[in-house]
């Protein structure tokens, strides 16, 4: 049958809980109303899941004008979209730019679902943000995303992944689903890894460039359902995903045409392929660069 979307995943709140979407219009920067919310602390800088697991048990909805977010213990918060008038400086890792404050009843409703002062803010104005300048173009775009505008999974990993999981030393935190990952879009029908050698793919109307592997973080031992925290994927993941120091699971995208809309059932084409000796990372990358300026 080939490869095929099986599914897309939209995170309106970074680090909050996400949704399936059956279909869904890419923007440059990624899905739309895909991470265009976030929280801060006094300084302005992110506050994650990695820090505050509590954020991945908090439902964002699009409601009209706005949010409509809910979380254990505390009643539903209705915020609207900032119209962008007043803005604050923010920062996402090492990235600085503008993004519109919600309302005080918003930083107060997460402030109590956290157990600290936070804000939450709205990303008006997308085109502030490149991705690492290593790995993208010069128009290349993205939200308040960790790194780029999408991630794509695919099952057959995720299936090989629980099977060393089960063969491991913590099997009874097993099987970990796709939930633990967070990608906007994951597709079936491939031999375990191959996504490892994607370099360029088409997914029903949108072209992509596959620019980097992800490495993962302490956010994929965190629990989705009661935000607690284990070892497991990053303990397997170590034994048999390691390069570099880092720990690797699905890739990163940069679409080639924005406006277009995915479906859940599209074909996916792989366009450019290499055979992989492990993920698409820094080193392989910084190879590829010197060979095309030879």
């Amino acid at each position: 049958m080939g490869l095929t979307l099986t599914a897309v995943h939209r995170y309106p709140i970074k680090s909050c809980r996400g949704h399936a979407v059956a279909d869904v219009v890419v923007e440059p920067w990624g899905l739309a109303g895909d991470r265009r919310w976030m929280l801060v602390d006094d300084e302005g800088c992110v506050v994650t899941a990695r820090e505050s697991p509590q954020l991945v048990l908090a439902t964002p909805e699009f409601d009209t004008d706005g949010l409509l977010v809910r979380a254990p213990d505390v009643g539903p918060l209705r915020v609207g979209t900032p119209e962008g008038s007043v803005v604050t400086d923010v920062r996402v890792f090492s990235s600085e730019l503008a993004a519109a404050p919600a309302s005080e009843e918003a930083h107060a409703w997460f402030s109590k679902v956290v157990g600290k002062p936070v804000r939450l803010v709205y990303l008006k104005d997308p085109t502030q943000r490149r991705p690492n300048f290593a790995h993208s173009r010069e128009l290349d775009r993205v939200s308040f995303a960790d790194g780029y505008p999408m991630l794509l999974a695919t099952e057959e990993s995720l299936a090989a992944l629980n099977d060393l999981i089960a063969a491991g030393p913590r099997p009874e935190e097993g099987p970990v689903p796709m939930t633990r990952f967070r990608p906007n879009l994951v597709v079936a029908g491939a031999p375990a890894w191959d996504e490892d050698g994607w370099r360029m793919l088409r997914i029903g109307a949108v072209s992509f460039r596959a620019v980097k592997a992800c490495n993962r973080c302490v956010l994929t031992t965190i629990d989705p359902d009661t935000a607690s925290k284990g070892k497991e994927p990053l303990t397997t993941l170590a034994r048999h995903r390691r390069w570099d120091g880092k720990t690797w699971f699905a890739i990163n995208l940069i679409p080639d045409s924005p406006g277009a809309t995915l479906h859940v059932g599209d074909r996916v084409e792989v366009l450019e392929q290499v055979e992989a000796n492990g993920p698409l990372r820094g080193p392989e990358i910084q190879r590829r660069r010197a060979k095309m300026q030879r």
